[in-house]
C-alpha cells in the first residue's frame, strides 16, 4: 500500500510504524472473512480492510468524522485479522495509532465521554472496584440488566498455600478480576504448589495497562505499566526472591505484558527493564505443559465429563498460543472439546461489551449457542472478561480452567 504520510505524524515513532503496517497491507480481503463485526454488520467500514483505509486517511491529512470515530470504536480489537493475514500486518498497533489521533480530533458527545471517563479511571483501580463491586452484588436484583450481566456469582478464593519452593514464580493479581474471580489466583497457587512452584504476589502490581491504554488514554496505561515494572524488579532483580517468570491467568493482561518492552521502547529509563519483563511473561498454559506427567497421574479419571474450552482472542490471537490448555486436560484424561468457529470472539474484548452491548450480546448468543452444541456440561476460558460476559448469557457453569484442574487435585 502507498502512503504520503502528513507532516503531524511523518517521521514520529508512530507515523514509522504505522506507515510500516500500511505498507505491508495488500489488500487481499482474506481479514474481513474472519472479522467478527463485518460478519454481522457486512459494511466493508466495519472490517479490518475497511478501517484500515479510514486510518491510512486521517494519516495522509484527511480529517476524521464521528463517522470515522464510530468504526474504529466498533473494532473489537480481537486481532483475528492477524491471524488470517498472510501479509503479517499487525493490525493491533495500527488501529491504536489510529484510535488516539481520532480521539484527540474528534470531541464525543457528553454521555460517551462520561461512560469512557468512569471506566479508565474506575476499572484499573482495584481499591475502588472491589468494594463497588460487592455493594453491586448485594443490590444485583434491582439494578438494569446490563449490570446484573456484570455481576455474576463469584466462588470463594479458599487458602493461598504457606509452603516454600525453592522453584518461584511471580503473578499478576490485576484490576477486575480479584473482586469477579477471586479463586483464579488461588487455584492457580494451589495447583503450582502440589507441583513444587511457590505463587508469589507483588503487592504495589495493579491493572496491566490495558484498560486506559485501549480506552485511548495511552499516556495513563503507559503509567500503569511502569508501575507494575517498578513493583515488580526487586522480584526480578534478585534483590527479593529470584522468580524464574511472570505467569498471567488472564490472556488480555498476558497479551498486554508481553508488549510492555514495544510500548515503552522509545522511554530510555524502561525501556530495557520492560523488554526483559515482557520477555519473563508466560500464559500459565505456556508454564503446565511442563507438568503434563504429573498431573496426568494425579488426575486421570476424576474430572468424568465433557468440558468445552473457549479460547479467548488475546490467547489464540493475540498471543498466538493455541492447543496448550487443550494439550494441558487431555493429558490428565478430560474429554475437553472446542465448538464449532472457536477462532471467533465471544464479543467481551474488555470493556467493549460495556460500550457496545447490542454487538457484544449477539456474538455471545452466538458462541454460546456454538458451545452449548458440544454437550459440555461446563465451560472453561482463560480470561475473566470472557468468562463473565458468557456467563450473563447461560445457565452452564462457566470458570477457569485452572479451576477445574484445582477441584480435580482437591476431590
Amino acid at each position: 500500500m502507498q502512503t504520503n504520510l502528513a507532516d503531524f505524524i511523518k517521521g514520529t515513532p508512530d507515523g514509522d510504524e504505522a506507515e510500516a503496517i500500511l505498507r505491508a497491507c495488500v489488500h487481499c480481503g482474506f481479514c474481513t472473512a474472519t472479522c467478527p463485526t463485518y460478519q454481522l454488520l457486512g459494511d466493508e467500514l466495519d472490517g479490518p480492510r475497511g478501517r484500515i483505509y479510514l486510518i491510512k486517511q486521517v494519516l495522509e491529512g484527511v480529517e476524521p468524522t464521528e463517522k470515522t470515530q464510530l468504526h474504529l470504536d466498533r473494532c473489537l480489537t480481537c486481532r483475528n485479522c492477524e491471524s488470517t493475514c498472510p501479509s503479517g500486518v499487525k493490525y493491533g498497533r495500527l488501529v491504536d495509532i489510529g484510535r488516539r489521533i481520532v480521539e484527540e480530533r474528534v470531541p464525543r458527545k457528553a454521555a460517551d465521554r462520561i461512560k469512557r471517563t468512569t471506566l479508565k479511571e474506575f476499572l484499573p483501580r482495584g481499591a475502588l472496584f472491589k468494594p463497588a463491586f460487592r455493594v453491586g452484588t448485594a443490590l444485583r436484583s434491582i439494578l438494569s440488566k446490563d449490570l446484573q450481566d456484570k455481576l455474576q456469582p463469584t466462588r470463594a478464593a479458599g487458602q493461598w498455600p504457606t509452603r516454600v519452593h525453592a522453584r518461584k514464580m511471580l503473578v499478576l493479581e490485576g484490576c477486575v478480576q480479584p473482586a469477579m474471580g477471586p479463586n483464579i489466583n488461588a487455584a492457580t497457587a494451589r495447583v503450582l504448589d502440589a507441583l513444587g512452584v511457590q505463587l508469589v504476589r507483588a503487592p504495589r502490581a495493579g491493572c496491566c495497562g490495558a484498560v486506559r491504554y485501549h480506552l485511548n488514554d495511552q499516556d495513563g496505561g503507559l503509567a500503569d505499566m511502569r508501575r507494575n515494572i517498578d513493583a515488580w524488579w526487586p522480584y526480578v532483580d534478585g534483590k527479593r526472591e529470584q522468580v524464574e517468570a511472570i505467569v498471567m491467568t488472564a490472556s488480555g493482561c498476558g497479551v498486554t505484558v508481553k508488549e510492555y518492552g514495544h510500548h515503552l521502547a522509545h522511554d530510555p529509563a524502561y525501556a530495557a527493564r520492560a523488554a526483559r519483563i515482557s520477555m519473563l511473561t508466560r500464559d500459565l498454559s505456556e508454564i503446565m505443559p511442563e507438568f503434563e506427567e504429573p498431573l496426568a497421574a494425579s488426575l486421570r479419571g476424576r474430572i468424568m465429563k465433557r468440558v468445552a474450552f473457549h479460547p479467548p482472542c488475546t490467547l489464540q490471537h493475540g498471543q498466538q498460543i493455541r492447543g496448550k490448555v487443550e494439550g494441558v486436560l487431555r493429558a490428565a484424561g478430560v474429554d475437553v472439546v472446542l465448538c464449532a468457529d472457536s477462532h471467533l470472539c465471544c464479543g467481551s474484548a474488555g470493556t467493549y461489551s460495556v460500550l457496545h452491548p447490542e454487538i457484544a450480546h449477539e456474538l455471545r448468543d452466538r458462541k454460546l449457542a456454538n458451545l452449548e452444541a458440544t454437550g459440555a456440561t461446563e465451560i472453561v476460558s482463560a480470561n475473566i472478561g470472557c468468562m463473565t460476559h458468557l456467563q450473563s448469557g447461560t445457565g452452564t457453569p462457566v470458570s477457569h480452567w485452572i479451576e477445574l484442574v484445582d477441584r480435580a487435585l482437591r476431590a
